[in-house]
């Protein structure tokens, strides 16, 4: 089974640690990492914008990945939420363990 880091970005740390507790909870992702504060520029509605972001990076399966992208956006308070997924590979016993944790 394939394994993907699925990465989005939040406005706020709270915001950030609350969906990677949900997420993790629900066995959407087996684990969620934050990381931040970063700063964006990013093209929207016409303009150049920038904000403070945070990174929530989740660890999942391919075939968790489509109920892992509604349960974001569901969450989610951007109207276009950063949602991008890139496959992992790395130590057999931890992409197991991935498997496991959200199968």
């Amino acid at each position: 089974m394939e394994c993907l880091q699925v990465t989005t970005t939040l406005g706020t740390r709270e915001a950030a640690d609350r969906l990677a507790a949900e997420l993790v909870a629900e066995r959407f992702a087996a684990c969620a990492q934050v990381v931040g504060p970063l700063h964006s520029t990013y093209r929207w509605a016409g303009r150049v914008e920038r904000s403070e972001e945070w990174y929530c990076h989740l660890k999942t399966t391919r075939a968790r990945l489509a109920d892992l992208i509604a349960a974001i956006r569901a969450r989610h308070s951007y109207e276009l939420p950063e949602i991008v997924a890139v496959p992992l590979d790395g130590s057999e016993d931890y992409l197991r363990w991935i498997v496991e944790s959200v199968g």
